[in-house]
């Protein structure tokens, strides 16, 4: 038996052979031992619970520089720690743009033992920074490029297709894309009707969807180039990317596959309206079905926090976005208790998956040697979503009054319990995320 600094004790552990009733030992921020484990500096009694792997949010907006009255990187990864994350990959729709070495650098000096998870950053693609990416992509602590194909919060747009080749042509990492179609939604801006959110989904309709997915198909095809589709919102992309996975990776969020159109605008308005939009049952249950096939690789929550002034705007002078980081684990917890999908299936969309297509270094498994970063979940307890408990600096959730079965207990990152409990850490010790095209070559 090995001596450790830290010993998990009592937990059903979500090891990569399955569930096990064993202790964890860690030393040094890493896992050093599982089974059974000597004497400890400090142990942490997990009877009763389920430790998994940290979970790894892979697309959040903390809205730092710049936009700091809807969120900042302290207060958006405090309400990641507080639902169970471990890691995050922030956008780049700042201000300025995260779209330039020094821009990355910034974000970083900011985020250090200031963030309380652990992090990465996308670097913006641009039609004037498109030959200069393949050397931004490879800066340490950041996540890769981001292209976003049509608008939406912030003016980083790559629309056309001769510079999206560009982009596309310059780099080697797989590219996070943002697909709907310019130039069929500016088209379609007389769709959107004046006081009236449920028009959102009708302006950028399901075509708006897949067009940009099919161009964008192609585009990579010819280029030879990795990408990875985010929030996907219709079944019939996923069909298609299903089709396309030697060269595409896809996300899906949970508020996609929680709210439904005919119930969410007239609920609760423009706090429903996010990018691409929330869409009907019939698309919740389609991508559902997907889900069960296999076809989505990670989950991500799109969090991307307004005021609740800004939101009460009246449509569409309301901004798209909603939160979602401190709900991800909770939202899907509770679709695991009411049997949507296995505990196994949800750690790999949010722990192994994200670690397997961006090239984690030492995250996303319980292993020996990986870092010791760990979700304890409470697969049992019966609550309710209130605002007191929400960290986000915008101060409101969608699922605000929500009945969900699975809560997040703890959150331990390279052995240090940053969360236990809903109380934080005296510190937060958050430090940037190793990739292996970067570390490797």
């Amino acid at each position: 038996m090995v001596n450790v600094e830290l010993k998990l004790r009592g937990g059903r552990v979500h090891l990569p052979s399955g569930p096990a009733d064993v202790d964890i030992g860690v030393s040094g921020g890493k896992i050093v031992a599982i089974g059974n484990v000597g004497d400890a500096a400090e142990t942490i009694d997990c009877t009763g619970l389920d430790v998994l792997p940290g979970v790894i949010d892979s697309q959040v907006h903390f809205r730092e520089p710049g936009l700091e009255h809807k969120e900042d990187l302290e207060s958006g990864s405090r309400s990641a720690v507080l639902g169970g994350v471990t890691a995050v990959f922030e956008m780049p729709n700042t201000k300025p743009n995260t779209d330039s070495e020094a821009a990355v650098a910034d974000k970083l000096q900011r985020a250090y033992h200031r963030m309380w998870c652990d992090h990465a950053f996308y670097v913006g693609a641009t039609n004037n920074n498109a030959e200069h990416l393949a050397e931004l992509e490879r800066l340490p602590g950041t996540a890769g490029v981001k292209i976003f194909m049509g608008a939406s919060t912030g003016d980083l747009l790559v629309s056309d297709d001769a510079n999206l080749a560009r982009v596309l042509a310059s780099g080697h990492r797989r590219v996070a894309i943002h697909a709907e179609d310019e130039f069929r939604m500016q088209d379609r801006l007389g769709e959107r009707v004046p006081g009236d959110p449920s028009s959102h989904p009708v302006w950028r309709d399901d075509e708006s969807a897949i067009l940009a997915t099919r161009r964008i198909l192609r585009l990579a095809r010819e280029a030879r180039r990795r990408i990875h589709v985010l929030h996907i919102t219709t079944p019939a992309e996923l069909e298609l990317l299903g089709q396309h996975k030697d060269i595409a990776t896809c996300e899906v969020t949970p508020q996609h596959l929680t709210l439904a159109g005919e119930e969410a605008y007239p609920a609760i308005g423009t706090y429903a309206q996010m990018n691409p939009p929330i869409r009907s049952g019939a698309h919740r249950d389609g991508l559902w079905h997907w889900l069960r096939q296999g076809v989505p690789d990670v989950l991500g929550s799109d969090h991307a926090p307004h005021t609740l002034e800004e939101k009460a705007k009246p449509y569409p002078d309301s901004p798209s976005g909603m939160p979602g980081v401190q709900t991800l684990l909770p939202l899907m917890l509770n679709h695991v208790a009411e049997g949507r999908l296995t505990l196994q299936r949800l750690i790999d969309l949010t722990s192994a998956g994200p670690q397997r297509i961006f090239g984690l270094v030492g995250k996303g498994r319980i292993v020996p040697g990986y870092d010791a970063d760990f979700t304890v979940v409470d697969l049992k307890a019966c609550w309710t979503v209130d605002e007191a408990w929400l960290a986000s600096r915008c101060g409101w959730s969608p699922f605000t009054g929500m009945q969900l079965t699975g809560r997040p207990v703890g959150t331990i990152i390279r052995g240090h319990r940053v969360m236990w409990e809903a109380q934080l850490a005296e510190q937060a010790i958050g430090e940037p995320v190793k990739f292996e095209a970067v570390e490797f070559g």
